[in-house]
């Protein structure tokens, strides 16, 4: 009598096991799904931020607003036809990882295009130097020599400097965590030969983020 009512409990159960383990399977692939690896293409030109740290949508707003301030600015000489600048790079005072390279060069590509001013290529000095002394040591005929000393001179240092300013929310019973971040971004632009400073402008960026304590 024992045993046959084991297998009547059994029985019963069956349908509610099976559907416990159908409901343990599909919430197993739901969270499979949802944690699977997804790629979408952004339009650059649209801002965008996850979260308040520095992204490109600040890079374009910073060398879009300095161009645009160098270009229009009176305080550069007029008489010098297309002055000459050579980069220096941005000081990274942030403490984030950042390649300000890529706002030098967006900088200058943009100048460029507007044909305004012109660049030395300062990256290139030691191949220029090495290609000359391999072109005069001999393996290249005289007439298709380069001609030495023909390099131009800079009229202008372009430099900056990058600075942030980062505050937490203070720590307290909360679901969300707070960040505020502020981004100072300093162009300038140098005379070479009386060290004045001609022209000079700034980029503030100021970002609020909030996200959950437990989360992803």
């Amino acid at each position: 009598m024992a045993l046959s009512t084991q297998f009547s409990v059994a029985a019963n159960l069956a349908p509610f096991t099976f559907l416990a383990k159908a409901c343990l399977i599909a919430s197993s692939l739901l969270m499979l799904g949802g944690c699977a690896a997804t790629t979408r293409t952004l339009d650059p030109d649209t801002e965008q931020h996850y979260d308040a740290s520095y992204d490109f949508s600040d890079k374009k707003q910073i060398v879009s607003t300095l161009t645009e301030s160098l270009l229009g600015s009176p305080l550069v000489p007029t008489e010098i036809d297309k002055p000459i600048i050579i980069v220096y790079g941005i000081d990274n005072e942030t403490s984030e990882h950042i390649n300000t390279g890529g706002i030098t060069d967006d900088i200058r590509l943009a100048l460029i295009k507007s044909g305004e001013y012109r660049f030395i290529n300062r990256k290139q000095r030691e191949n220029l130097t090495a290609e000359a002394d391999y072109q005069y040591a001999g393996f290249v005929a005289p007439e298709q020599r380069v001609n030495e000393g023909r390099q131009m001179g800079a009229n202008f240092i372009l430099s900056g400097t990058l600075r942030s300013i980062e505050k937490e929310q203070p720590k307290q019973w909360r679901l969300n965590k707070r960040e505020i971040i502020y981004y100072s971004m300093n162009l300038e632009l140098t005379d070479l030969e009386t060290g004045e400073i001609s022209w000079a402008d700034a980029v503030e960026i100021a970002r609020e983020s909030s996200r959950p304590i437990i989360g992803w």
